[in-house]
């Protein structure tokens, strides 16, 4: 295995780090400098005197693509290890760092997640965050995964080439692997390791609102074609009405220009980075899809409001959630 540790302005717990896992592994180990300038080349300078390779960005590029020249420089120097990432404030053990490492050389399609357990004491925005991301990616994905924004992730050699495809730039980079890895056909198996928060996680460069917005962002995305596809449903729909004074004509042209507008933004826009298949073969299974939730959408309606006695709009409201997240989940799945 290599171990690769992205690292931007480190403090001497990348030094203790690096010191550790040599006294654990003879693994190669590579560290990229993500643009953190003159001040802290002495401490890159250690990490190189201890037979470590540095590589470094002359400016700060975020932490996808710090990963990504990583994983670029272990296709071009070594393309049959197998890697583990960790990150360099000291918040991975290093037994913890081998032991992932270890679990991704015996296996060819799983990339390996290091999941803590958040016990003991943890920062609020910690747990908080963590819950939230990992509530969001089960109901985008239908699979749970308990630590969704681990750093600590050990990837198989089989990976590698796809790993420096995936978009992402900063932290939202490894969210997005995470979204993409089920429908490349890679699977994702977690191994539990230590919690470790330095400091109440103040060395994190993570920035709260910013990069949640990135994570989400595809989510957010699809939120927004959604609500632009329904006010064009509706204008067409007065448009329509006003001109020909058919109902039923109004309602099917209305649905098709929406429909046709909500394919375009999801192909262009949302699901862009995972265009595989043509556009015939996206438009017949989209429109399936929009046949079988129209289905679903009749039957939550008749269970809830006719059986069950839900009033109608809580019911319609319960059914549009349900099935706008089931439509993400399609849609990234099987129709692009």
């Amino acid at each position: 295995m290599t171990v690769l540790i992205p690292s931007y302005e480190p403090d001497h717990r990348l030094i203790e780090l690096i010191k550790s896992l040599r006294a654990m592994t003879e693994a190669p180990i590579i560290v990229v400098d993500d643009g953190s300038g003159e001040r802290f080349r002495n401490i890159f300078d250690s990490v190189k005197a201890a037979g470590c390779t540095v590589l470094t960005h002359v400016v700060n590029r975020g932490k996808g693509r710090a990963l990504k020249t990583g994983f670029q420089y272990i296709i071009d120097n070594d393309p049959t290890t197998a890697v583990v990432c960790a990150d360099s404030d000291g918040q991975h053990s290093p037994k913890d760092i081998v032991a992932v490492g270890h679990a991704s050389e015996s296996t060819e399609a799983k990339m390996v997640l290091g999941s803590r357990l958040f016990t003991g004491k943890v920062p609020l925005r910690s747990r908080l965050g963590n819950r939230l991301t990992s509530k969001v990616y089960d109901s985008a994905t239908g699979i749970y995964i308990g630590d969704t924004q681990t750093g600590l992730r050990g990837y198989p050699r089989s990976m590698l080439n796809w790993l420096c495809q995936v978009p992402g730039e900063r932290f939202e980079y490894e969210m997005n692997l995470l979204l993409e890895a089920p429908s490349q056909g890679y699977g994702i198996q977690e191994m539990p390791i230590d919690t470790i928060y330095l400091n109440d996680n103040h060395s994190s460069h993570f920035r709260p609102i910013a990069d949640s917005l990135k994570i989400y962002m595809p989510i957010l995305k699809f939120s927004a074609s959604s609500v632009i596809s329904g006010i064009l449903d509706f204008v067409l729909l007065l448009l329509l009405q006003s001109a020909t004074s058919n109902l039923l004509l109004s309602v099917i042209g209305a649905r098709a220009g929406s429909s046709a507008a909500n394919y375009a933004m999801n192909r262009r826009l949302v699901f862009a980075s995972q265009k595989k298949t043509s556009f015939r073969k996206s438009m017949t299974r989209y429109y399936s899809l929009a046949v079988f939730i129209l289905g679903l959408n009749y039957a939550c309606l008749s269970l809830l409001h006719t059986l069950l006695g839900v009033p109608l709009i809580p019911a319609k409201l319960a059914t549009e959630c349900l099935l706008f997240l089931f439509s993400y989940w399609a849609q990234r799945r099987f129709v692009y």
